[in-house]
């Protein structure tokens, strides 16, 4: 017996993720369970919410043209579907970046009491922040983090600039703190050229985080929870063509992701256990995604990513594959847990 009967898929996004959040929230919709479940198709973007498709149980599926779909009503969460009103009974979050990975949406749902699948906005919040992220684990002796520098939008850049070059090791990362898809991250080799590189990142949000780059192999694992008790899926090794793991080698096929990773059986038992004691340091929910980099003095926490990538060249749908869980009872899991 379902828990929910009408399922809300929220995919799109405001930030530059949106075109792979939509192939993402495509993909989820096509591997519910259409026996369980009544799926409707929501693309929000910019405060824009409206009715892309829907499936009833064991029906087909219905698509809207993009000028006339229907618009949901944020005041009680509904849509009103040829004359029927439809209010959703659980939302299934697949928006990379704001407002779906950095708690707003969650604000929202929680608002108006509908459950859903991902951390709650408080952690989704933190999570969504890499160095706030950081630093709330630093503290666990689990794994490691690379030296960093923050600066924001507004401070003396070529001060910051010359104080992160005395302190780091060139190459250094530069990143956005907040988003996702290595939108705005750049890799530099000498500090010459960081004021630049954080001119860049700061194209892609208010604030930045400049790390040391660690020589290592690069790793990631997913982490859930079945049951009551939080699970790791195998982890992935990821082997780029590119200088590193960008948005073409993401998400363009240029980069070998081998799952389950090529390692052994302590190290994948250190990774599993890593993996799952930050799930529940920040107290996540559903499916979470942590990167991290394998080196010679141990391992290096990089990132988590509440809402990881769905789409069917995406690392959990492999992970899962890799696991031998079927999809569509994975996603079942998910959302009959929340």
């Amino acid at each position: 017996m379902s828990r929910y009967s009408s399922i809300a898929v929220i995919y799109g996004s405001d930030t530059s993720e949106c075109e792979v959040s939509c192939r993402s929230g495509e993909f989820v919709s096509s591997r519910l369970d259409g026996d369980r479940y009544d799926i409707y198709e929501i693309h929000a973007r910019f405060g824009k919410w409206s009715l892309v498709a829907y499936k009833k149980r064991n029906s087909m599926r219905v698509t809207f043209p993009e000028g006339s779909r229907p618009e949901v009503d944020k005041n009680d969460f509904s849509v009103r579907v040829l004359g029927e009103k439809v209010k959703f009974e659980y939302a299934y979050i697949v928006q990379h970046g704001a407002p779906g990975e950095n708690g707003l949406m969650q604000g929202y749902l929680e608002m108006l009491g509908v459950p859903f699948n991902t951390c709650s906005a408080y952690v989704s919040t933190i999570a969504f922040d890499k160095y706030s992220c950081k630093s709330y684990l630093r503290g666990l002796d689990c794994v490691r983090m690379a030296p960093d520098a923050f600066v924001r939008d507004g401070m003396d850049l070529e001060k910051f600039a010359a104080d992160a070059a005395a302190r780091l090791s060139f190459p250094v990362f530069v990143k956005p703190t907040q988003g996702g898809s290595s939108f705005g991250v750049s890799k530099v080799s000498r500090p010459e050229d960081l004021v630049s590189a954080v001119k860049f990142a700061f194209s892609e949000g208010p604030s930045v985080l400049v790390e040391q780059g660690i020589s290592g192999r690069e790793l990631t694992v997913a982490a859930y929870r079945d049951a009551g008790e939080v699970k790791a899926l195998p982890p992935i090794e990821i082997v780029t063509d590119n200088d590193y793991f960008d948005y073409e080698a993401k998400y363009n096929g240029q980069s070998r992701e081998i799952c389950p990773a090529p390692v052994n059986a302590e190290e994948t038992a250190k990774l599993s256990e890593t993996t799952c004691e930050i799930y529940s340091r920040l107290g996540c929910r559903g499916v979470v995604r942590m990167d991290y980099i394998m080196a010679e003095d141990g391992l290096y926490f990089l990132e988590v990513n509440t809402i990881p990538g769905m789409t069917s060249a995406s690392l959990v749908p492999k992970m899962v594959a890799a696991a031998g869980i079927d999809m569509t009872a994975f996603l079942t899991g998910i959302i009959e847990g929340s």
